[in-house]
């Protein structure tokens, strides 16, 4: 399923192919693919808006958790911004570990938690 049809479907695209440094929000080069993705569907679409939401695993308290994760959404958002997204079209929110979408205890699972994701607004 791409994007579109994924976010037509569910109002929201889980992306786990933007990565960051460890306890950063510096984003890695190997994210740019999906970056490029989403400013291609967001060109292709212009009245699509997201809320971009930045969610991490539950190792580390809840405050530290939370900066991070709105650290690595607003890092996604000025990314967007910088190839050519206007920014009125998205918000950033970092959820930290609240909202997990798989077990945390294990490897696999905190992984999965890890995300960013897109919502349409």
């Amino acid at each position: 399923m791409n994007m579109l049809q994924k976010l037509t479907t569910d109002g929201r695209l889980v992306v786990h192919g933007i990565k960051f440094d460890f306890n950063k929000a510096t984003i890695k080069p190997e994210s740019m693919g999906v970056l490029n993705e989403i400013v291609k569907l967001m060109k292709e679409v212009a009245s699509m808006n997201f809320e971009i939401q930045g969610h991490t695993d539950s190792d580390g308290d809840d405050v530290y958790n939370m900066k991070l994760s709105q650290a690595r959404a607003d890092a996604v958002k000025a990314m967007l911004v910088e190839m050519g997204i206007g920014s009125s079209r998205l918000t950033a929110k970092g959820y930290g570990k609240s909202k997990p979408i798989s077990d945390n205890s294990t490897p696999e699972g905190k992984a999965n938690n890890r995300r960013v994701e897109f919502v349409k607004m």
